[in-house]
């Protein structure tokens, strides 16, 4: 009987010891997820390259084998002041570190040690991968009249898939999200300046790399450097001027999304330093596609995600 790709389960939990199966079940794990792709059986085929006295194909040595999944989590709080998201675990993964504080706000700030990592299960259909030690990063987007998203990219260690029913999944910890519009994001400003936004792209730009030796096998993140892009409507350059902002000081970016406590999500970037601008013609009106690099000042604060 054929595979349904509709019927799937995604399911996440850090782990304890990495590599180790923190064993994540559908009642306090899952994860509700878009857009999924998964590549389960990543790597390399070494060609063994025997000299022969004949033409033919040569047998292949699999080795490095990984995978990779992709999906998007809708943005949006967890309906509970100073209760942690259902995709907290997720950004957890990609080297940000959470803090709660009761009742008030959840926080995710980058961190450069004691990076956690996770066990992510993806169940299609009655076929079972696991994604062990899992790391990864992240692209938070904001587009004008649309559903504001965290697209994660995961790499995994390979796991042999296994037949396993399908898991009853609680996904009631996800909450329906707010469109991005006039009324639902009430602030982005770049430099103290209100500017009306088009989009928004925040990326975390973990380098995720494959460590493949004798006695040890892992995926670690090695270094960070996140970027902001944005399309905005131009507006006088007495206002805001991004011919100057390249050779300027950097500029603090605020954006908050979410009309209602405990589902707001608000990004702030404190010192962004824009590269050169450019132009676009939307309904013939001008806007400027704006790219900016978020600078650490003391380390790993380039920026933050407050959820209050």
């Amino acid at each position: 009987m054929a595979l349904n790709w509709k019927k799937k389960a995604l399911l996440a939990k850090i782990e304890t010891t990495y590599g180790t199966d923190p064993t994540p079940t559908g009642s306090a794990n899952a994860i509700q997820a878009t857009n999924v792709t998964l590549n389960p059986m990543e790597g390399e085929d070494l060609s063994r390259n025997l000299e022969r006295p004949y033409f033919g194909g040569q047998e292949m040595i699999v080795v490095g084998v990984y995978a990779t999944l992709t999906f998007d989590v809708e943005m949006v709080g967890s309906g509970e002041l100073g209760v942690a998201p259902a995709w907290g675990v997720l950004h957890r993964m990609c080297a940000m570190a959470e803090t709660i504080t009761a009742t008030t706000s959840v926080e995710y700030d980058p961190v450069s040690d004691a990076l956690e990592s996770g066990a992510i299960y993806i169940n299609i259909d009655g076929t079972l991968h696991k994604l062990m030690g899992s790391r990864g990063t992240f692209v938070g987007t904001m587009n004008a009249q649309g559903i504001p998203v965290w697209r994660y990219t995961f790499t995994g260690l390979f796991v042999q898939p296994t037949t396993t029913a399908l898991p009853t999944v609680d996904l009631t910890a996800f909450q329906t999200p707010q469109a991005v519009t006039k009324l639902n994001t009430p602030t982005f400003t770049i430099g103290g300046t209100a500017m009306r936004m088009r989009s928004f792209e925040l990326t975390r730009g973990a380098q995720v790399e494959r460590r493949f030796l004798v006695n040890y096998e892992g995926i670690e993140i090695v270094d960070a450097v996140e970027s902001v892009s944005c399309q905005v409507e131009a507006v006088a350059l007495a206002t805001y001027n991004p011919y100057t902002a390249p050779t300027g000081a950097p500029v603090a970016i605020q954006l908050i999304h979410g009309t209602s406590a405990a589902t707001r999500v608000k990004i702030d970037i404190d010192r962004a330093k824009q590269r050169r601008p450019g132009y676009a013609n939307q309904q013939n009106i001008v806007e400027w596609p704006l790219t900016f690099d978020p600078l650490p000042d003391e380390g790993d604060d380039g920026f933050k995600i407050t959820l209050s």
